[in-house]
């Protein structure tokens, strides 16, 4: 662990310290490329990757969508190009494959969203809404959500285009999910609130607001595997529990505050924490959640208590668990995806191979496979596979 290498002592026991010393200067002016523990690395993007998304059949596909205004479909096995998602005219910032692996859609930040059929590579659909702020397939069905900046939700049949509006408050709608029945969907939004909405009839069922809902926009939202539960995230720090069927908040998870951060620069925001992003784990009742200070805390939900805390040095972009362990993915601000056991708080890997901060990652079913994008232009491929799992 690295907690226990005392790198003064290392230095002092080398024979040549300032040969030593020269070295590590190197490793880090070149950034974090020293280290490249990647398979396969995809480098058509001209700018930072800003999604990934792996094809739900086969686990064979991605596809990524970037600053560049451009999103591809490839082959994880050898990065090879299957084709390219053309026509978007801004930054694509969603992108995923329908549950059966037919459709892929792309959506880009000034709300066009396109949709195309994987087989033929060509486009069967595509639709123009308000400034996009996520966008997610049903589980079961050819059809898809996406939340706007003036609020709304939208849902659409594909390919026929078939259409229904959620109205929210006149806010963004940071933040979405469909539920696992496919009948509901949760929505959170920058005003604080959260709604939960009949997909059917077009009713909102629950609204949280106020006490129930949080402070400062929401950033993130999950459920657990039977959608008995959801989760809130938001910049206030705090991370709700709420019973979906009643829409109760059952409780809050509040981060203490922790030492207090350095004074801004000029021109500089006071540096806030806020939760970036969080999930449940489908073997035990423990759900995580990932803060922009690096902290990864693993919470106990039959007690409602933390029980972990696993810090990273610097922000947590996003977390994922492994399907069917208690095994928790982060990948953060300096470039690396790390593995972690829920149940004793320890770090099991670490992946690097990024010279800037990952964006986003995706974790194959079988957790043998890490995708990850990067401000440095490049997704990658990483072989997470261990003997003992």
């Amino acid at each position: 662990e690295m907690e226990d290498v005392d790198f003064e002592d290392e230095g002092a026991e080398e024979p040549d310290a300032e040969a030593w010393e020269t070295e590590d200067d190197e490793g880090v002016e070149d950034g974090m490329e020293a280290q490249d523990d990647s398979e396969v690395t995809f480098s058509l993007h001209s700018a930072s990757v800003f999604c990934v998304s792996l094809d739900p059949k086969t686990n064979t596909l991605a596809v990524t969508g970037g600053e560049d205004d451009k999103a591809f479909v490839w082959r994880l096995s050898d990065g090879e190009l299957l084709f390219e998602c053309s026509g978007h005219k801004d930054s694509v910032t969603s992108a995923g494959f329908s549950h059966d692996s037919v459709f892929v859609a792309t959506g880009d930040m000034s709300g066009l969203i396109k949709v195309w059929r994987v087989d033929t590579k060509e486009e069967v659909w595509s639709f123009e809404v308000g400034d996009l702020e996520w966008m997610e397939w049903h589980p079961q069905a050819h059809v898809l959500l996406a939340g706007t900046a003036d609020g709304n939700s939208w849902m659409w049949k594909i390919p026929s285009g078939d259409c229904k509006t959620f109205q929210g408050p006149a806010c963004p709608a940071t933040c979405g999910r469909i539920l696992p029945d496919g009948k509901r969907a949760v929505v959170g939004y920058e005003d604080g609130t959260m709604r939960i909405w009949d997909l059917k009839q077009g009713t909102s069922l629950h609204v949280l607001k106020g006490q129930d809902g949080h402070q400062d926009p929401l950033t993130c939202v999950a459920s657990n595997q039977d959608g008995s539960l959801i989760m809130t995230g938001s910049v206030d720090c705090h991370a709700k529990l709420v019973n979906s069927a009643t829409g109760k908040v059952v409780c809050v998870f509040k981060m203490e505050s922790m030492a207090p951060k350095a004074p801004a620069g000029e021109g500089e925001e006071a540096e806030s924490n806020s939760v970036e992003s969080l999930g449940f784990c489908n073997v035990m009742p423990l759900a995580a959640v990932g803060y922009l200070d690096g902290t990864l805390a693993i919470y106990d939900l039959s007690t409602q208590s933390l029980r972990h805390k696993c810090q990273h040095e610097s922000g947590i972009v996003q977390l994922l668990w492994e399907e069917s362990s208690a095994v928790v993915y982060t990948c953060s601000l300096d470039g690396a995806v790390r593995l972690w056991d829920a149940r004793s708080g320890k770090m099991i890997s670490e992946y690097r191979g990024h010279s800037a901060e990952i964006l986003d990652f995706a974790v194959n079913k079988d957790a043998s496979i890490v995708v990850t994008t990067s401000g440095d232009h490049q997704a990658k491929v990483f072989c997470v596979q261990r003997p003992d799992r």
